[in-house]
C-alpha cells in the first residue's frame, strides 16, 4: 500500500480541486442569465470530483467502497467536460480555453481509471 498523508496529497485531487477553482472563476464572466443553469450545473460537477476523491479516499478501507467513489468522480469528471462543451458551443469560452480544460480534466479520467483498476495500491 502506498503511504499518503491524506486525500490532499493525491496529485489527482490537487488538480482537480485547481480546475473546480479555475472553473468557479471562469463562470465568474458568463452570462446573469446562465447563473442558475450552466453556471450551477459545471460548478456543481467541477466540485463534486474533488469531493468525490475524498470521499473515496476515506473508504479505502473497503475497496469496492473505494471504487465506487472513484466511480461517481470519474462520472462527475465527464459531466463536467459536457457543460465546458456546452460553454465553448455558447461562446462563454474560446477554443484555447476549451482545449486546455478538457486536456486537464481528461488527464483526471486517466488518474482516475488507473486508480479505479489498481485499488490495491491504495487501500488497506
Amino acid at each position: 500500500m502506498t503511504n499518503y498523508g491524506g486525500f490532499r496529497d493525491l496529485i489527482v485531487y490537487q488538480k482537480s480541486y485547481s480546475l473546480a477553482m479555475e472553473i468557479f472563476e471562469i463562470t465568474k464572466t458568463f452570462p446573469k442569465e446562465e447563473r442558475y443553469s450552466l453556471v450551477d450545473q459545471i460548478r456543481r460537477s467541477s466540485r463534486s470530483v474533488p469531493a468525490n476523491i475524498a470521499e473515496a479516499w476515506v473508504k479505502r478501507k473497503y475497496p469496492k467502497s473505494f471504487v465506487s467513489k472513484l466511480l461517481d468522480s470519474l462520472a462527475e469528471e465527464a459531466e463536467t467536460e459536457v457543460w465546458i462543451d456546452m460553454s465553448k458551443d455558447c461562446k462563454y469560452i474560446d477554443e484555447q480555453l476549451h482545449i486546455s480544460l478538457l486536456e486537464r480534466y481528461q488527464e483526471i479520467a486517466k488518474m482516475l481509471n488507473s486508480m479505479i483498476n489498481t485499488p490495491d495500491k491504495f487501500c488497506s
